[in-house]
């Protein structure tokens, strides 16, 4: 199913949704559980590993979401993933305040776009990213380039380093990314492009 699609079907079962089609609710619901899934699997402290699964997050969530979705279907403040996101989001951050208090800053969106993110996935990222960018075969080249590239994540704006989690970390379309940062198609692109290229400067560079 391609970006456009996937985009009309849904903007459909919100509609037939709104109608009151019970169908059309859970369809929604089940349609995006999978990203959301990805979403709290990347977010989450790997330190709740062995008492919290990103599954049952997602699941508490929509629960909570679809108690509130008459809501959503009359004001319709956000498009439906991103709506949803925010459930999500706010389940993480209330299980890391519970299980981690202090040691752990709030998954929310802080002033300047910050969110945060689990050193296992900012690892698993640096990863992902030299997987585009160099050979396998060259092992210790590899490593020295992950831990460079992990080092300029760190160091890289916010709002930069958010766009390159959701298309390489949470592995969303680029439709669906840009629906989450609210912006247009075109736009996420360029953001995502500029976002990738400042960070190759910053991992050529010494910290």
């Amino acid at each position: 199913m391609t970006n456009s699609q996937h985009e009309s079907d849904t903007a459909e079962l919100v509609e037939r949704a709104t109608r009151g089609e019970d169908r059309a609710r859970q369809a929604l619901l089940i349609r995006h559980y999978e990203r959301l899934v990805r979403m709290a699997a990347v977010r989450l402290d790997r330190r709740l590993a062995p008492r919290v699964d990103p599954a049952d997050v997602v699941q508490e969530a929509m629960l909570e979401a679809s108690q509130n979705l008459s809501d959503y279907f009359r004001d319709r403040p956000l498009p439906f993933h991103a709506w949803l996101r925010q459930y999500v989001g706010q389940r993480i951050s209330k299980l890391h305040r519970h299980h981690l208090g202090t040691q752990c800053r709030s998954i929310r969106r802080e002033e300047g776009g910050d969110w945060y993110l689990p050193a296992d996935s900012t690892a698993l990222l640096a990863e992902r990213l030299v997987d585009r960018e160099s050979s396998p075969s060259r092992r210790i080249q590899r490593e020295e380039l992950r831990e460079r590239v992990q080092d300029a994540l760190g160091r890289l704006d916010p709002r930069d380093r958010e766009v390159i989690i959701l298309r390489h970390l949470e592995q969303l379309s680029t439709a669906d990314a840009a629906e989450v940062l609210g912006i247009s198609e075109p736009a996420m692109k360029k953001r995502h492009l500029r976002a990738l290229e400042r960070l190759r400067a910053l991992w050529g560079t010494e910290s």
